[in-house]
């Protein structure tokens, strides 16, 4: 089912991670610590809201990349549930060479970093400054599968220009929207029941 971002309180401190990548490093937070902020989404491989996005958020995230802004990408979804295997991180490895991701694609496989951040949808974003707090949280663009409107990036790179810039926060914010995370049965968040009904 489509969804939207629950939008996490701005200023909330970023949660504690530490996920395994395609490159079988693992990483955490303070692996982030010198860099200028950070970057989380939660993406996958199947989503098309996720593909739809996936050639401009390539060049965004390079760009982040480029200004000392970590970046992660993050794969919650149950891949081992069959209809989801193409989220398996084997998948993932394919995909990240296909497209040329420049960041760490982790897996979440217990679900429990998506939980933390209230993570809804792929796509997903958080932005935190260099303090680790949530500057920015909602969606990539205006640009949906289907609506027409290119993808641009605009919003989070007018939340990215911002703080650099001034340090401030934008507003106001737009909740992405995207395909909801697919949780392990039985075990979905208060959170995406609340709006499954």
């Amino acid at each position: 089912m489509d969804v939207e971002s629950t939008m996490l309180p701005l200023g909330t401190k970023l949660p504690e991670f530490n996920l395994k990548g395609i490159d079988e490093k693992y990483y955490k937070n303070s692996d982030f610590s010198e860099n200028n902020g950070l970057l989380v989404m939660f993406i996958c491989n199947h989503c098309p809201f996720v593909k739809h996005i996936n050639e401009g958020l390539v060049d965004f995230t390079n760009d982040l990349i480029a200004k000392n802004i970590g970046v992660i990408g993050i794969n919650s979804n149950d891949s081992s549930q069959e209809k989801y295997a193409e989220d398996s991180i084997e998948k993932m490895k394919e995909y990240a060479s296909e497209l040329g991701y420049q960041f760490p694609y982790v897996v979440d496989e217990d679900q429990t970093v998506a939980k933390n951040f209230t993570a809804q949808c792929t796509p997903d974003f958080f932005l935190f400054n260099s303090d680790s707090e949530l500057i920015y949280r909602g969606q990539f663009d205006f640009s949906r599968p289907g609506n027409d409107k290119p993808v641009t990036g605009e919003s989070l790179a007018q939340a990215v220009d911002a703080y650099l810039n001034s340090n401030e926060t934008i507003s106001p914010q737009y909740p992405s929207m995207g395909c909801n995370i697919k949780w392990k049965i039985d075990e979905e968040p208060d959170y995406f029941l609340e709006v499954k009904g």
